[in-house]
Formats: structure tokens, sequence, C-alpha cells
């Protein structure tokens, strides 16, 4: 499956925010509990803009982190829903840019609006690709027992089933000693 790579670029952010809530990472700890944690991230997925890096700023994010888990999940009619006020509450107005190493692009507010809000307008924009082609398959949870990460799967088949290596490895591991225990 191949979405815009702005779009991709900006799903895979998605994910990445969302799998730092403590249930769904490596370190069992929440991974943007403080401000430079969260430039980390920013930085690593070359965010541009205003940042204030500070406490506030932190708090806002870490509650769209909530939201956009909760949208990741649900269905294509609530999620146009969810898209649609989270554009019209930013007073999105779409526009191609060129910045940095980064291609034409969409952007749909002001670089100087605050961090959340650019967040929660550039995954809409994102999610309206994905609603637009039907793929909100594509947009789940870890089937891990024991993970609350989310995943993207762009793979060709739709069969990606784990947010990473580590959890299908321990899952087939799990399945494999139930075999072996019912064979017993």
């Amino acid at each position: 499956m191949h979405f815009a790579p702005d779009t991709e670029v900006t799903l895979e952010f998605t994910v990445a925010l969302a799998n730092t809530v403590a249930g769904a990472t490596k370190s069992g700890r929440d991974e943007i509990s403080t401000p430079p944690e969260l430039t980390a991230l920013l930085d690593s997925y070359g965010y541009t803009g205003r940042f204030d890096r500070d406490e506030a700023e932190l708090r806002e994010v870490r509650s769209t982190r909530s939201q956009l888990r909760r949208l990741w999940l649900s269905d294509r009619d609530d999620a146009v829903v969810e898209v649609n006020a989270m554009l019209k509450a930013a007073k999105a107005l779409p526009h191609l840019v060129r910045h940095d190493t980064f291609d034409w692009h969409l952007h749909a507010t002001d670089q100087q609006a605050p961090l959340a809000e650019r967040i929660r307008v550039e995954v809409s924009l994102a999610l309206v690709d994905v609603i637009r082609t039907d793929e909100m398959n594509r947009l789940r949870a870890c089937e891990a027992d024991d993970c609350d990460g989310l995943l993207l799967d762009l793979s060709r088949n739709g069969s990606k089933r784990f947010c990473s290596v580590r959890c299908g490895n321990r899952m087939n591991m799990v399945a494999f000693r139930q075999r072996v225990a019912e064979s017993a």
C-alpha cells in the first residue's frame, strides 16, 4: 500500500507518537514524559515551526496523543467526524509548501500555531488520504496480548499483525510453547 510520501511520514510519526505510552514501549514507561524527550521525537521526524519546549506544550501533545490513539482505532465514519472536527477547530487552510529537505507537501496551519494543533492538523490531512482510499483497516492495534502498541500496515497484502519484530517474536514463542505443551 502506498500513500503520498508526506502522508506516509505523518502516519509513521503518528504511530511513533502513539507508541510512546507506557504499555507500548520497550522501556515500559511513558517515553515523552519530559520536554527534551518530546523534542528528540520531533527532531527524528523533521518537525519544524514553533516549539515552546515547556510543560504546557508537553501536556497538550500528550493529550493529543490520547486523542490520536482513539482516532487510529475508530471506524471510517467516526474517523471522518473527528478529522473534520480537528480541521475545523484549527481553521485549517491547506496549502502546498516546500522547506528544508521536504519536497512539495501539505500544511494547513501557520508554522507559529501551537505544536499540538499542528500535529492534529497534519495527522488529519494524512487521514483524509486514508479515509478517501478506504484503507482505515491499515491502521490497527498490535495483536500481542501484552502490548498497547499501534501499527501502520503498508504491506502489499495488509497482513502485518504486530507493532514490532519484538512483539511478533514474543507471540511466536508463546504459540510454540503452547503447541509443545499440548502435544506432551
